[in-house]
This record gives C-alpha cells, structure tokens and sequence, in this order.
C-alpha cells in the first residue's frame, strides 16, 4: 500500500514501511494533532512522538508490545494530553526539549539538545533545536541509510510556511533561521516532512516559498 500521510480523527493510523523502521500516523483530539509511531524492524522497539490525546486510540496503536519512549515535541498542552495515561500504561521513558521540559505537567526524564541522538531499537533519531514556536521546540531526523531522510517538525514546520510565533517578529525570525540552517540548510529536497497537524509534505516542495515566508514575516 501506498503511504500518503493523510489521515483524519477517528480513521485508521496511515503507515509508512521503510527498510528499518516502520512510521505509522495517526490524527487524534479537537485539534487535529498528528502522533507517530515508530517502530524498529530490527528489535521490535517502539516510540512515539507526540502522546497528543485520545489516549486509548494511541494505546490500540501501540498494541500489547508497548513503546521504551515517547518524545513530546514542544511544550503546548495540545501535543501532551494523552501523555500522563501513555506513560503510565507503558512505563515508557520520556524526553522533551530541555528549554520545554518544566512546561510539561509529566516529568520530562532525559532532556534534549540540539545535536542528540534518541534511539528506538537500532534506528537513530538526531534532534534538532528549532527556537521560535516555543523555546524548546525540537525536531527529529531519521537519516534513512536505504534512502532519503526524514523529520518530524512537531508545530515549526508544515505544508506552508513555518509554525505559529503568534506575531512576534523576533521569534519568527529565530524561527525561519533554525529551520532554514538546520533543516533546509542540511538536508535533501527529499527529505519527508511529518508535521504535528495535517498533511506531510517534502523540503523540495517547500524550499521555493522561503523567501515568501520571510518577506510575509509568518
């Protein structure tokens, strides 16, 4: 099956089957929140990104194998709802960007820096700081060894433009500059975007309109 990263709450999880790991999307909650499961073909270890909401959706999701961690992208309460039930039902290990963490009610156990590699079974993740949306906000790249990279931009990058900075001229601008620098700046055209709303998109499809986004300032 073709994977197309379109889905809708209440619908079936979209899953996308790469070499090493398996990425499976689902939307969840009023706000339309992405979460992503993936899963490591080699050992069986899985990790979430985003415990948004719908707590027994995210559950079904990761079946009776559970997950070793879960990732929270950045600090607002819509990408964390479901996170206090996640965790005690899995006993998974938690990480959040280091400038976000006291945002987050569920203690944050391994803080993240830009530059750090989270693991899920034998697949690397590397997160990438990205300052704007909020202080802490990360994002994290799989640089797939079978094929283009992918990241999940959590709310600082969509099919569009960069996330909310709620008109605020400087921290849009800290904004673009890290997602130019270390995303577009260091990755493919290839690369596959998975946001933390909506549908995905690529670099390449993106990489035209940065100079629209700056000069809209949004």
């Amino acid at each position: 099956m073709t994977y197309s990263g379109a889905v809708k709450v209440g619908g079936p999880a979209d899953v996308h089957e790469l070499t090493d790991v398996m990425i499976s999307k689902v939307a969840v909650g009023p706000m339309d929140n992405n979460a992503y499961l993936l899963r490591c073909r080699a050992t069986d270890e899985q990790l979430l990104i985003d415990a948004a909401a719908e707590p027994h959706t995210l559950l079904s999701l990761i079946g009776d194998s559970g997950i070793a961690s879960v990732v929270t992208t950045h600090r607002h309460g819509d990408h964390w709802q479901a996170l206090q039930e996640v965790v005690d039902a899995t006993g998974a290990t938690t990480y959040a960007g280091r400038e976000d963490a006291e945002g987050i009610p569920v203690p944050t156990a391994v803080p993240v820096a830009d530059g750090d590699v989270i693991r899920v079974g034998r697949v690397e993740l590397t997160a990438r700081h990205l300052v704007g949306h909020t202080p802490g906000s990360i994002a994290l790249v799989y640089d797939d060894p079978h094929g283009h990279p992918h990241v999940f931009t959590g709310d600082c990058l969509f099919p569009g433009g960069v996330g909310n900075t709620h008109d605020d001229p400087k921290a849009f601008a800290s904004l673009l500059h890290d997602v130019e620098t270390k995303l577009f700046g260091q990755l493919p055209d290839e690369t596959w975007v998975y946001p933390g709303h909506g549908a995905d998109t690529t670099l390449g499809a993106e990489r035209p309109h940065l100079a629209e986004w700056r000069e809209r300032g949004w």
